[in-house]
């Protein structure tokens, strides 16, 4: 597509340059050589003479007052410049006719059927949200002050409650939102929920190595009992997750309220301690009571806080962002999913010599040999998924996008990545758009970062924040990491541009040989000019990390 973005312009100065083109075209105030040529005598001299004379002839005989001829009489001038001033007065109301249209609604058109739309911002800003003053939520999961407790007493009950939080940060918060959602729906006393070491992630963080336990625990102790350790009279700790007997596995994904209510508590009430495993996405969002979902929004948004030392230094990140320059100035912040356990995941075809592509098929034959199988049906997978925008975005695509957009090559932009598959290489074409391009390492110190390399969820929480901060992020592939961070923004405002590609759009115009620049970009901003992160009000339940809106958002 870089190669045809002149097309348009060099097709032009083609058919322009043809003679035959050009006498036809030419306008009868151009002077042809041939006819001004000195050496030429009487005839052309004077044919051009004559036009020229009877051009102007008729200038003048509708605006006499241009003519110095004392032939033409003051009754003449009279009549021209009264038909000066009519036309003046036209010009007037012409122009403050086109100014109203500018800034009232529009007729269009979608499928054959005349609409009333509203205009389009046209040159909306790059750093805000340019529809934000358009919509009257506010966030209402908040407990207030004084409100009052629906905890029931100690002794009643229903028994205890206990998860491991499996996955990497935003799948453990996911995790910990939905236990305190489910011990309240089965009146059950919550243990504090235990993050599981992952075989990605081979961390052995816990709870209060991320969060803050006390505030946890404080804000929650109106909606459900939590308790930081199991029982002192539970004995064998260990029998937990390891017993049947104590475990309650083969929870369906998206399970409603009712199946903890009819699966779950009779067996809770029993043993009076029980494990629920896996735990991650075992809650449904339009099959629970409404507030039950904002209490997620509530333990989400309020009650999970990150330890102050986190904070602080995410704020510090933030700071050197906005003052990179020598002076205030606003940042991106960019989730760029494309590590090699993604690439591979995905099952889609990127560019690549020969030997990277039988290295990704290897890989993938290893990791996931029951997808794989011999590999023959990989191709058509690779080519329908990537027209429906199932695969991530390279590098080099995202940043065509952005200069598409209209973001400058002086962009101050934050990556939150983990180790880019194809390293440097890869990741050349979207520096060389965008040199202002930096990470959390060269931002802080070895000295600065070095207590937070001990958890490696804790560096995944400083990229959590510096791009919840940012005055625009974008997403370039799907993920609990960037619907939490998309959530939270519309959640806390939605004054802040977060900008979602359109993969399959984008899919279809990066494969199109014929389109130019200037369509590209024209279709580039118009698709996008409403994915900037507001509340979805046509999607009540889509997702409630994503869009927050229905249960724990009100109207102002």
């Amino acid at each position: 597509m870089v190669e045809l973005r002149h097309s348009g312009s060099s097709l032009g100065s083609r058919a322009s340059s043809s003679p035959m083109k050009r006498d036809e075209d030419a306008s009868p105030l151009i002077f042809n050589d041939h006819v001004l040529r000195d050496d030429d005598d009487d005839h052309p001299r004077h044919s051009f003479r004559d036009r020229y004379r009877s051009f102007w002839s008729k200038i003048y005989s509708f605006f006499p007052f241009l003519n110095d001829d004392p032939r033409f009489s003051q009754h003449g001038s009279r009549i021209s410049l009264l038909l000066l001033v009519f036309i003046a007065v036209a010009g007037l109301i012409s122009f403050f006719s086109i100014l109203q249209r500018l800034n009232s609604p529009y007729l269009c058109k979608k499928d054959g059927i005349v609409l009333h739309c509203p205009r389009v911002k046209e040159n909306p800003s790059l750093w805000e949200n340019p529809f934000s003053a358009t919509t009257s939520w506010k966030p209402c999961a908040e407990r207030r002050d004084g409100g009052m407790s629906d905890l029931p007493p100690e002794n009643e009950t229903s028994g205890y409650i206990f998860i491991h939080a499996e996955g990497g940060l935003n799948q453990q918060r996911i995790a910990i939102c939905n236990a305190v959602a489910v011990a309240k729906i089965m009146n059950a006393t919550l243990i504090l929920p235990v993050l599981k070491q992952d075989q990605i992630w081979k961390d052995q963080t816990k709870f209060e190595d991320i969060f803050d336990v006390d505030h946890f625990i404080d804000y929650l102790k109106d909606d459900v009992r939590i308790v930081r350790d199991i029982p002192g009279w539970f004995t064998d700790k260990s029998e937990l997750f390891t017993s049947i007997r104590r475990t309650v596995k083969n929870i369906p994904k998206y399970a409603p309220a009712q199946f903890y209510i009819d699966n779950v508590l009779p067996r809770v009430k029993e043993k009076k301690i029980m494990a629920l495993k896996p735990f991650v996405d075992r809650l449904g969002y339009d099959n629970v009571p409404p507030e039950i979902n904002r209490l997620r929004c509530r333990v989400n948004y309020h009650a999970l806080k990150f330890l102050p030392e986190i904070e602080e230094m995410a704020n510090l990140l933030v700071s050197r962002m906005r003052n990179r320059t020598g002076s205030p100035n606003p940042y991106m912040a960019l989730h760029l999913r494309f590590e090699k356990g993604m690439v591979g995941l995905s099952f889609c075809d990127f560019v690549g010599t020969r030997e990277e592509k039988a290295k990704m098929a290897e890989y993938r034959q290893k990791e996931w040999p029951r997808r794989y199988k011999n590999g023959s049906h990989l191709w058509q997978l690779a080519l329908q998924k990537r027209k429906e925008g199932r695969c991530p975005l390279e590098p080099g695509e995202v940043a065509v996008i952005l200069r598409a957009m209209g973001y400058p090559k002086e962009t101050q932009i934050y990556v939150a990545s983990g180790q880019v598959y194809g390293g440097q290489n890869r990741m050349a074409p979207l520096r060389n758009m965008f040199p202002n391009l930096v990470t959390k390492e060269e931002l802080a110190s070895k000295e600065e970062l070095a207590g937070f390399w001990k958890h490696v969820t804790s560096l995944a929480a400083l990229d959590f924040l510096v791009c919840l901060k940012s005055d625009v992020f974008v997403m370039t592939h799907g993920g609990n990491f960037a619907k939490l961070i998309i959530g939270a923004r519309r959640y806390m405002g939605h004054r802040q541009k977060s900008i979602k590609p359109d993969k399959g759009l984008m899919s279809k115009s990066f494969g199109d040989p014929y389109m130019g620049w200037a369509t590209f970009v024209e279709d580039v901003v118009v698709t996008h000019q409403t994915r900037t992160g507001l509340p979805e009000e046509t999607f009540p339940n889509y997702d409630l990390w994503e869009n927050p809106l229905t249960p724990c958002m009100c109207k102002a």
